[in-house]
């Protein structure tokens, strides 16, 4: 096996200790509400924030896939760079991504094929500070058996670029697309719940629109929005709260919501 990305924020954003960290994780996917009959995603938008502050709202979606658990072999997970600056998207050379539950391999293949668009560079750096991708790691290996990740780190992609990528590794039930993005920054808490809730209506209805300040990972989603759309799903918000709903102060809140994308039926 080749080199292994190490993880940047574990003992930080979540636990560093395996069964600490597994625990955790399991105690969020055990409180998220049970939904009869729910349609199973194919896509999901959830956020990045140290586990805190937003692993409630994350693991709402995340016990979605629990029915998949044995039937996704691929997860193609695209979050915002905050560290390095990207002009479209950002790929790894590494094998694996280093977590507290053990590695996570890399679709290689799934990397090569992404490496020919024209807006995808390979950028280990990219990768090695990113906590919008690490985050989500814990939680996938949590509801899933095994897996191949398809990591990206997304700058200033254009929504058909985006939406492009998502449409080269689409493929059927053995892939699931994961957005990682936070939502509104630094707002008071009204005003944050407000700028949510209307960015929360512009994904249900899969309008490709959204700017930084609505959402971090506006690009990725834009793109997903966009396939989404081409592939005829729809699009259900499963939570929206922010900070101050879990565990920081109301008077500067960050956003977050949780998103599956289904099969539409009507």
């Amino acid at each position: 096996m080749g080199a292994t990305r190490p993880a940047a924020v574990a003992g930080s954003f979540y636990p560093g200790d395996p069964a600490a960290l597994a625990a955790e994780v399991a105690s969020y996917l055990a409180a998220a509400p049970a939904v009869a009959r729910a349609a199973l995603p194919k896509a999901i938008i959830a956020p990045h924030a140290g586990y805190i502050y937003s692993g409630p709202i994350a693991a709402s979606v995340y016990a979605r896939l629990a029915p998949l658990r044995a039937v996704v072999r691929r997860v193609v997970l695209a979050g915002p760079a905050h560290r390095v600056y990207v002009a479209g998207a950002a790929i790894p050379s590494v094998h694996a991504f280093a977590s507290p539950l053990g590695p996570v391999a890399l679709d290689r293949a799934a990397l090569e094929t992404l490496a020919k668009l024209p807006f995808v560079e390979v950028s280990d750096r990219a990768h090695a500070e990113e906590h919008s991708l690490e985050v989500h790691l814990p939680f996938l290996q949590s509801v899933f058996d095994d897996f191949k990740l398809v990591p990206v780190v997304v700058g200033d992609a254009a929504p058909a670029e985006m939406a492009a990528l998502f449409d080269a590794l689409w493929g059927g039930e053995e892939t699931l697309v994961v957005v990682s993005s936070d939502l509104s920054h630094y707002m008071p808490y009204r005003s944050a719940q407000d700028r949510d809730a209307r960015t929360a209506q512009a994904i249900v209805d899969l309008e490709a629109r959204l700017a930084p300040d609505e959402a971090c990972g506006a690009a990725p989603i834009n793109g997903l929005l966009r396939a989404a759309r081409r592939h005829g799903l729809s699009a259900e918000l499963v939570d929206l709260r922010n900070s101050g709903d879990t565990a920081g102060d109301r008077n500067r809140v960050v956003g977050y919501g949780a998103f599956a994308f289904v099969e539409s039926h009507g």
